[in-house]
């Protein structure tokens, strides 16, 4: 049998030290066998040596749009109050579609080169920025769909029943492109209406939702429990995802479940964005600062399905970040306190089908007949590759290669 490609002696994930090694035969963009050892010829043969390789990193909850801000924005100088979103907010009518162009396509290339495939970017529209952020986006989904498939959730991040025209803003991105609608409700004057409104415009145009919702430091206050009743009064199981949810970390165990719970039966999705809720949560308190990062690992053993993702990267709400999935992951293992090897198994997961089950994205994964979009990650296998924070060492989008990058070396002397 003849290939395009064959990736020799790798580790799948979820295998055991003891499973054989594969190889995976690729042709026309899509995986044709997948085998101890494949017979035939190939163009291109890549050697495992039993590294794992896994289906593409997902990225579900990213912002493009505003990445790479951080030194034209005012820098903090203490740490009460942290202003991010005023940050932003105050260069907004300086910045012009080539602007968010180049910037977005910079934190496309960093993710793309640590194994993203697939990606939901959110992006802002507000009558200060028009849909100069949504175009300069939008611009680069046909220009990089060789190494990575985008969608845009368009979003009211600064309001949307306080601020009139965000939500003519927000039906025009949607009538251009736009396949996700988002809500920020935290930065709403009604809260609730806004909620409501982005149930409405999803049912209207038939897309998914995705929500900044409930951060915050009590949880006495949830409007997640409001997210999850529209979903089950308008059937919209499986299609709504919440991110950030900070205040379910405030949380006693007991309410938690009570809330996986509630979420899991109307199908409702968590995004954990590990390093933002980090680096902006508690600060409300000088001492004994508390971590604000959700424990999905709970709310998944609950049945929610839950990502971990960037959210922003290099900018005021968080100055750090490259795009590295696996970092993330590394990171929030930690701040759970988390480390077991069925936990950080769950937190693979939560970077790869789980996240494809958030996008929906249901030809993905390493099986014959769903397209080759594969990483192949410098470690035995994924708990190694999390605890380790394993480089990606290639990256392959639909059979073609996009990224390579050389195995570290030791240089001992002679």
């Amino acid at each position: 049998m003849e290939f395009d490609l064959i990736l020799c002696g790798m580790r799948l994930p979820n295998s055991a030290a003891s499973d054989p090694l594969m190889d995976i035969g690729v042709q026309h963009g899509r995986i044709a066998a997948i085998a101890p050892r494949l017979e035939g010829e190939a163009r291109e043969q890549v050697q495992g040596k039993g590294r794992l390789v896994c289906a593409g990193f997902v990225e579900t909850h990213i912002h493009l749009d505003k990445s790479c801000l951080f030194n034209r924005c005012e820098c903090e100088t203490t740490r009460f109050p942290h202003l991010a979103m005023e940050r932003v907010s105050a260069i907004k009518p300086d910045i012009t579609v080539e602007d968010v162009t180049q910037r977005a396509s910079r934190t496309l290339e960093m993710c793309v080169l640590h194994g993203c495939t697939r990606m939901r970017t959110h992006v802002e529209v507000d009558p200060r920025i028009g849909l100069r952020f949504f175009e300069g986006v939008k611009a680069l989904i046909d220009s990089y769909a060789w190494a990575i498939d985008v969608e845009i959730c368009v979003m009211p991040q600064e309001g949307m029943t306080n601020n009139p025209g965000t939500d003519e803003l927000m039906v025009a991105a949607l009538r251009n492109g736009a396949k996700v609608v988002g809500a920020a409700p935290n930065y709403d004057s009604d809260r609730a209406a806004q909620i409501r409104r982005v149930f409405e415009m999803a049912r209207e145009f038939d897309v998914d939702i995705d929500m900044h919702l409930d951060s915050g430091t009590s949880g006495s206050d949830l409007d997640t429990r409001l997210v999850c009743d529209l979903t089950d009064q308008y059937g919209w199981g499986g299609r709504v995802a919440i991110g950030h949810v900070t205040k379910l970390s405030t949380m006693k165990p007991a309410e938690v479940d009570a809330v996986a719970k509630r979420m899991a039966d109307a199908g409702v999705a968590l995004t954990v964005l590990p390093a933002t809720d980090l680096y902006l949560g508690g600060r409300h308190k000088d001492a004994d600062v508390p971590r604000s990062v959700v424990d999905a690992n709970r709310l998944v053993a609950a049945g929610v399905v839950c990502s971990l993702s960037s959210n922003n990267i290099q900018n005021p709400f968080t100055p750090f970040g490259d795009g590295q999935l696996i970092r993330q992951a590394n990171l929030y293992g930690t701040v759970i306190q988390r480390g077991n090897d069925a936990d950080v198994r769950a937190m693979w997961s939560m970077i790869t089908d789980g996240s494809a089950r958030i996008l929906r994205q249901q030809d993905y994964g390493i099986t014959v007949g769903a397209p080759a979009d594969l990483v192949v990650v410098d470690a035995p296998d994924e708990v190694a590759a999390l605890r380790g924070i394993a480089p990606v060492l290639a990256a392959f989008k639909r059979g073609r290669r996009t990224v390579t990058r050389q195995p570290a070396e030791l240089h001992r002397p002679g």
